[in-house]
C-alpha cells in the first residue's frame, strides 16, 4: 500500500518525538460528523474526538478517489452496453441531393438510331429508410461482450482496492495524529521534569552544596525540553492535515482523533495460515487480476473469429426522382456475405499476439497471488514483533523511571551528580519514545495485516459499488 510523502514522512518525525496511541470509543455516526466538521472548519473550536473506524467511513464518503473508482466502473458499464448494441439492427434515414451525366455505351447494331449515347445531365432527388443487420460474425460479438462483462468486474475490482487501500492510508494517518498528540504529552512531560531539575539544582546552589555549572546544564536541558515541545507541536498540525487530507476533508479542519487505546492483543499463531488463504479470496487485487486474464481470453476468440465468413441483411426503402419531391418508388434487399482471404497476415499476427498478451496476463495472476501471500506473510511477521516490543518498552520504561528517582534521590543527598541525573532523565525520555512507537508499530503492523488479507474496512461498510458510497 502506497501512502502520501507527507504522511510517511510525518509518521516518522512523529515517532522519533514520542509518538504512540489509538482509538476507541462511542463511535459518533459518520454523516453526524461530517456535518459538524463542514460547520467547525472556519471557526476555531475543536471537532468531537473520532474513533478510527468513523474515519475511514468519511474517508469512503468524501475522498475524491471514490468517486473516481465509482466513475470508473459506470465507465466499464456503459462498455458493456456498446458491445451489446452489435446484436440489434441499425437503421438510419438518408436524403440526398445530386445532378449527374453519364454516357452510354450502346451495342454496335444500335448504331445510328436515335438513342442518345449520353444521359443526363439529370437532378437526383433520394430519401430512404436502410437497416443492417449481422446475422453470422463468427463469434466476434459474444466474443467482444464476454469481454466488456470481464473488463466491467476488473473495474469494481478496482474500486474495491481503492476503498481498501484508502482505509489502510486513513488508518496510517489517524494513527499519526494519535502519536503525535501522545507526542505532546511525553514532551510536556519531560518539559515539567526538567523544570523540576532545574529548581533543584538552584535550591542546592542557594544551599552551597553545588556549583553554577549544575544549574547551567539543568537550564540547557530545560531550552531542548522546551525546543522538542515546538517541534511536536508542527507535527501535530501536519499530522491533523494528512488525515483531513486522507478523509476528503477540507485541510484546516479542526479533527481530533480519539486517542484511547483498544486493548493490545496477541496475534495467534495460526492466524497466519487462515490469513493466506482469506487473502487469495478476499484481496480484491487478486481478482481484478484474474478477470483480466478472462477479458484476454475473450480477447483471443475475437481475433480468431475474424478467420471466418461474416454475414449480414441489408435493405433500403424509400423515394428517387428529378425532381423534388421525389415520388418514386425506390427499395432494394438482400443478404451479404464477406469473407477475407488474404491481408497481409494481419489476422494471424493479431492473433497471435492476442494469444500473448493472454499469456502475460495467466503469468500475471500468479505473480500477483505470490505477491500477495509474501506480503500476508511479512504483515503477521511484523505484527508478532511489534507485539512483543511493546511489552519489551514497558520493561525498560519501568527500569529508565527507577533509574530517575534513584539519580533524583542521589543528587538531592549530594551522593550523585547534574550528570547522572540528567542522563536519566535522557534514557527515560528516550523510553518513553521507544514505548510510543513500540505501539504506533502495532497498530500499524495489525492494520497492515488486515488490508494484507482483504479485512482493511470497518465492520459493515460495503466493499465497493456504484451505489453503495463509492
Amino acid at each position: 500500500m502506497k501512502t502520501t510523502m507527507v504522511a510517511g514522512s510525518l509518521v516518522s518525525g512523529t515517532i522519533l518525538l514520542f509518538g504512540g496511541s489509538h482509538a476507541a470509543a462511542q463511535e459518533p455516526s459518520p454523516r453526524a460528523v461530517m456535518g459538524e466538521l463542514a460547520q467547525q472548519a472556519t471557526r476555531v473550536a475543536v471537532s468531537p474526538p473520532l474513533k478510527v473506524d468513523a474515519a475511514v467511513r468519511i474517508a469512503l464518503d468524501l475522498n475524491p478517489v471514490t468517486r473516481a473508482a465509482a466513475e470508473g466502473v459506470r465507465v466499464a458499464e456503459e462498455a458493456v452496453g456498446e458491445a451489446r448494441a452489435p446484436y440489434y439492427p441499425t437503421l438510419s434515414v438518408a436524403a440526398s441531393y445530386g445532378r449527374w451525366e453519364t454516357h452510354a455505351f450502346l451495342p454496335e447494331g444500335l448504331v445510328g438510331s436515335t438513342i442518345p449515347s449520353t444521359i443526363g445531365p439529370t437532378d437526383d432527388w433520394t430519401a430512404a429508410f436502410t437497416g443492417r443487420y449481422t446475422l453470422y460474425d463468427s463469434g466476434r460479438r459474444a466474443a467482444d461482450l464476454r469481454a466488456a462483462l470481464a473488463q466491467q468486474r476488473v473495474a469494481e475490482h478496482e474500486a474495491a482496492r481503492v476503498r481498501q487501500d484508502l482505509a489502510l492510508e486513513v488508518r496510517r494517518t489517524f494513527y499519526a495524529l494519535v502519536a503525535a498528540r501522545d507526542g505532546e504529552r511525553v514532551a510536556d512531560t519531560n518539559l515539567a521534569r526538567a523544570e523540576e531539575h532545574l529548581r533543584l539544582a538552584l535550591e542546592r546552589r542557594a544551599a552551597g552544596a553545588v556549583s553554577g555549572g549544575d544549574v547551567v546544564q539543568a537550564q540547557v536541558h530545560v531550552a531542548e525540553a522546551r525546543l522538542a515541545r515546538v517541534r511536536v507541536e508542527s507535527l501535530v498540525q501536519q499530522a491533523r492535515g494528512a488525515l483531513n487530507t486522507a478523509m476528503g476533508l477540507p485541510v484546516a479542519t479542526p479533527v481530533e482523533a480519539d486517542s484511547q487505546e483498544a486493548p493490545v492483543a496477541p496475534p495467534h499463531p495460526v492466524e497466519v495460515s487462515g490469513g493466506l488463504a482469506q487473502a487469495l479470496t478476499d484481496r480484491p487485487t487478486i481478482a481484478a487480476a484474474v478477470q483480466r486474464a478472462l477479458a484476454a481470453t475473450e480477447a483471443v476468440s475475437a481475433a480468431q473469429s475474424a478467420f471466418g465468413p461474416k454475414i449480414a441483411a441489408e435493405w433500403s426503402v424509400g423515394l428517387r426522382d428529378s425532381h423534388f419531391f421525389p415520388s418514386e418508388r425506390d427499395w432494394r434487399a438482400g443478404v451479404t456475405v464477406t469473407w477475407s482471404l488474404f491481408d497481409g497476415f494481419a489476422k494471424r499476427h493479431r492473433l497471435a499476439g492476442a494469444r500473448a498478451a493472454h499469456a502475460r496476463d495467466e503469468a500475471e495472476v500468479e505473480r500477483t497471488k505470490q505477491t500477495v501471500q509474501a506480503e500476508v506473510w511479512s504483515a503477521h511477521a511484523t505484527l508478532r514483533e511489534t507485539h512483543e516490543a511493546i511489552a519489551a518498552a514497558d520493561v525498560l520504561i519501568r527500569d529508565a523511571d527507577e533509574n530517575v528517582r534513584i539519580a533524583r534521590e542521589r543528587y538531592r543527598v549530594g551522593a550523585g551528580t547534574v550528570n547522572e541525573l540528567l542522563d536519566a532523565q535522557a534514557a527515560l525520555a528516550r523510553a518513553g519514545a521507544v514505548r510510543a512507537q513500540a505501539a504506533w508499530d502495532y497498530r500499524t503492523a495489525r492494520a497492515t495485516y488486515d488490508w494484507t488479507i482483504g479485512r482493511a474496512l470497518p465492520a459493515g461498510a460495503p466493499p465497493g459499488s456504484v451505489d453503495g458510497g463509492l
